[in-house]
């Protein structure tokens, strides 16, 4: 196909009409005279060849609501997910009991298809009767805050484990202080303290009395201990000492370095004797606290005894509690909630649960990565502000991501969200491989560097099966640059677009739709509701015998058609209802369409719908606009003249025409060439172009079109105005399928309408489009009264005829015979072959001649 889009209201000069340079070697008839002829001769042609008129039945596959059954929807089942996708879901179960690394699944699908919503229920369907996966929990290391120790627990232990030890730490909020605070720790701790006191007292008592009895006082000063002698009670002045004699000074000096050196001795023995001090209050604390420790945590080890590891982390919580009691000695905030908690000295000791499989209910989890996701959403991270609050409880700062959740169960991902931030991608990939989960570090902290570096928390084992929902072209695209999605992501799950049209499917189609009315919480809708949706679901699906599987755009319209029923006042959806809800969505969205067409009907842009010309063709160009597509069409011409075998695309030299659409003229070369040019060369230059197109053309499917351009203008055969013609052809001249084909026949259909319907108007399509025709109902209704007509080809020469009123030629002993189109092309190029000849042939002999001599 090929889609070409109007954005420009442009009026340039008027084209000239495409005309022979050369006189052909039969007479041409008066443009009258081939209107009239090929007016006539059209019913004589479609007898003598495959081409078929097509009967108002072939235009449209209508349903007749009394065959389906029911009265409204609410007399039917709702159907359960979608319907028609056995193939999607085996794959999808297949790839959840495969237990072999690397067997993930990729949804394929098309969008607004319900994929996602029914590939969830049903991996939750799955994962309800599978078994529970373990708990994991985060707890700190006492010996090493640096590296936050993961604990697995049995399904639905995890979060009773961490309430436990909530609770355990709750209750020492309050015994703890108290024990501390009773008269009996306070008596024993008073007897220690005094005994040290009293130790020291008794010795500096002790060489106080000797020192005064040998009149040395011992004096105590900002720098310790000092000692001078003293002469009735008073302390002797140095200046006065120093005047005593040498012998009495010696005395006394003596008699102070032996009592300096007892006090050495004794202030020596102090530190030791405050570490006995130290010691024995150690004791007592350990002795006070030991005891409601012990209460607040034997009920809860003894409930976690059967589990080794976290039997070993209560017992270490136990010693590191008794070890580090003196904290508790001060008292508490009377609070015992868990904030209370988070803010005391006991935060160290919480536990920070990260998968809690029993949360959601039996089986295992199925869990959905956020949308926008980061990777600390996806594996988890350190809460920045919590770690600046509890630098010594990282455990505590843990926040769990989706691969936490989902462990032991399904991850559901939308592809581009994850493919949109590489970072992302990488970190899923590496879960993957590793089947490990490490956490993200935290934000930066204000000097740059990540508040949580230097932790390395324990990475927990991972098994989940990853479910990756994109579409084809993103599957290919992954395929293809990523060289670990293939290993990573072996199941596909394709998801067809269509069903097969049955009676047995429009019942499905009919329950599917019962579904989104209960879903949606609207009027049901009756059997002539269910019936036109039916038959739009076809049209969707372009294609009459299917019908479409993205059940979100028919959704739509059922929520539309329920509004405009309340606004009818009516309790049921009406096929009334449906219509009008159709009318109004192409109301909503026809903005540009309507001015295109208005251009047309204003003379702005050039189209004919009647008479017939020469190397002029009424094609088809497709746009799209929000979801919404339309046509109209587009003048294209064709000139031809004697040159070197050469086809020029005004699009392509102009750079407005894509790769496709090149391709197609490239083939419509291939075909002249191979059916005109076995004797002799294409002596022809041609030119080929869209009128007053002002945007890219890409497709093929005016490939056919331009053909029958060109051979009208070379063999100076008039083509129909009246008909417009879509279709791509190959070298041997077969009329191929092209897409859209139903918004086209209805572009041209509403251009010839809005000038009046002469009943001789009509589109000629590929015989393959035919299973596509699913027209709009006035189209239908015009070709049942013979207003308008569609008509199917299947090669260039039933369309030629068609489009001429004239014979196309088969090819005999003698050539296709003057009088056909056929012929008269083939004379037309041996007339430019022998004027290629001669003129080359003249050049020759002008450059044998002498230099200087006279021309004959």
């Amino acid at each position: 196909m090929f889609f070409k889009r109007l954005t420009k209201d442009k009026q340039p000069p008027a084209p000239v009409v495409a005309k022979s340079d050369e006189a052909a070697p039969a007479a041409a008839p008066s443009t009258a005279t081939a209107e009239a002829n090929a007016a006539a001769a059209v019913p004589a042609l479609l007898s003598r060849t495959e081409a078929q008129s097509l009967s108002a039945a072939d235009l449209r596959k209508t349903v007749d609501p009394d065959a389906l059954g029911f009265k409204t929807t609410a007399d039917l089942e709702p159907a359960q997910g979608l319907i028609g996708q056995d193939r999607a879901f085996k794959a999808i179960d297949f790839g959840l009991s495969m237990k072999a690394h690397g067997f993930n699944i990729f949804v394929l699908g098309p969008a607004a298809s319900g994929k996602s919503t029914a590939v969830r229920a049903h991996v939750s369907k799955v994962a309800a009767d599978s078994p529970q996966p373990d708990d994991w929990v985060y707890v700190n290391r006492f010996d090493d805050p640096r590296r936050p120790r993961a604990l697995a627990l049995p399904a639905g232990r995890a979060r009773a484990f961490s309430e436990g030890v909530n609770a355990a730490l709750r209750e020492l909020l309050a015994t703890l202080p108290s024990a501390f605070a009773s008269e009996d720790h306070r008596a024993r701790r008073r007897a220690i303290d005094e005994a040290l006191r009293g130790s020291q007292d008794d010795a500096m008592a002790v060489i106080h009395a000797k020192a005064a009895q040998q009149n040395i006082a011992v004096l105590r000063t900002p720098l310790g201990f000092g000692m001078a002698p003293m002469h009735d009670g008073r302390v002797v002045k140095s200046e006065v000492f120093n005047q005593l004699p040498e012998t009495m000074r010696r005395d006394v000096e003596t008699r102070i370095a032996a009592l300096e050196t007892e006090l050495g001795a004794l202030l020596a023995r102090g530190p030791q004797a405050e570490k006995d001090h130290r010691r024995q209050v150690a004791a007592l604390n350990e002795e006070t606290a030991r005891r409601p420790i012990e209460e607040a945590l034997d009920a809860l080890s003894a409930d976690f005894s059967d589990l080794p590891e976290v039997a070993g982390f209560l017992a270490g919580l136990e010693a590191d509690l008794v070890a580090n009691c003196e904290q508790f000695a001060s008292d508490f905030a009377p609070s015992r909630t868990t904030t209370a908690l988070q803010k005391s000295v006991f935060a160290r000791y919480l536990v920070t649960v990260v998968a809690d499989a029993g949360a959601d209910g039996p089986g295992a989890p199925v869990c959905d990565l956020p949308m926008l996701p980061t990777v600390a959403s996806l594996a988890g991270h350190f809460d920045a502000a919590a770690m600046a609050r509890h630098p010594d409880a990282p455990a505590l700062a843990i926040r769990p991501g989706a691969l936490h959740r989902a462990n032991g169960g399904a991850l559901l991902i939308d592809a581009r969200d994850v493919i949109g931030a590489p970072d992302v991608w990488a970190t899923l990939k590496a879960a993957i491989k590793a089947s490990e989960i490490r956490l993200a570090p935290c934000a930066s902290d204000t000097a740059g560097a990540p508040a949580s570096s230097g932790l390395l928390p324990d990475a927990i084992p991972l098994a989940v099966k990853v479910v990756l929902f994109g579409d084809a072209e993103l599957f290919h695209q992954l395929e293809q640059s990523d060289p670990d999605f293939a290993r990573l992501f072996k199941v596909q799950a394709d998801f067809d677009e269509t069903i097969a049209r049955s009676k047995e499917n429009d019942r499905d189609y009919a329950r599917l739709i019962a579904r989104m009315v209960e879903m949606h919480g609207l009027k049901p809708a009756n059997a002539a509701g269910v019936a036109r949706l039916i038959e739009e679901a076809s049209r969707l699906a372009e294609h009459r015998e299917r019908l479409t599987l993205e059940v979100g755009r028919v959704a739509d319209v059922v929520q539309e058609a329920d509004y405009w029923a309340s606004e009818a006042g009516r309790k049921t959806i009406t096929g009334d209802d449906i219509r009008r809800a159709l009318d109004q969505r192409t109301r909503r969205a026809d903005r540009v369409r309507t001015h295109a067409h208005d251009a047309i009907e204003r003379g702005v842009v050039l189209v004919d719908t009647s008479g017939s010309k020469t190397g002029q063709i009424n094609g088809l160009s497709l746009a799209q606009k929000s979801g919404f597509s339309f046509a109209r069409p587009v003048r294209i011409t064709a000139r031809v003249h004697l040159g070197q075998g050469r086809v020029t695309d005004i699009e392509r030299e102009a750079t407005l025409g894509g790769p496709m659409h090149s391709k197609g003229v490239m083939i419509l070369w291939g075909y002249l060439a191979g059916r005109f040019a076995e004797d002799a060369p294409l002596a022809l230059a041609a030119t080929l172009v869209f009128e007053q197109s002002y945007d890219a053309v890409d497709g093929d499917s005016a490939s056919a079109a331009e053909l029958f351009a060109l051979l009208s203008a070379l063999a100076d055969a008039p083509l129909r105005q009246d008909l417009a013609v879509t279709g791509s052809v190959n070298q041997w001249g077969e009329i191929q399928a092209v897409g859209g084909v139903n918004e086209k026949i209805e572009g041209f259909f509403d251009v010839c309408a809005a000038r009046g319907l002469s009943g001789s108007q009509g589109v000629l399509i590929p015989e393959a489009n035919r299973q596509h025709l699913m027209l709009r109902e006035d189209v239908v209704a015009a070709v049942r009264e013979g207003r308008f007509n569609v008509s199917t080809i299947k090669t260039v020469d039933e369309g030629i005829a068609l489009m001429t009123g004239l014979e196309a030629g088969q090819k005999g002993a003698d050539g296709f015979g003057a009088a056909t189109v056929n012929g008269r092309v083939a004379a037309r190029l041996r007339a430019f072959a022998e004027r290629s000849r001669a003129f080359a042939a003249g050049r020759e002999r002008a450059d044998a001649a002498p230099s200087g001599s006279a021309s004959a």
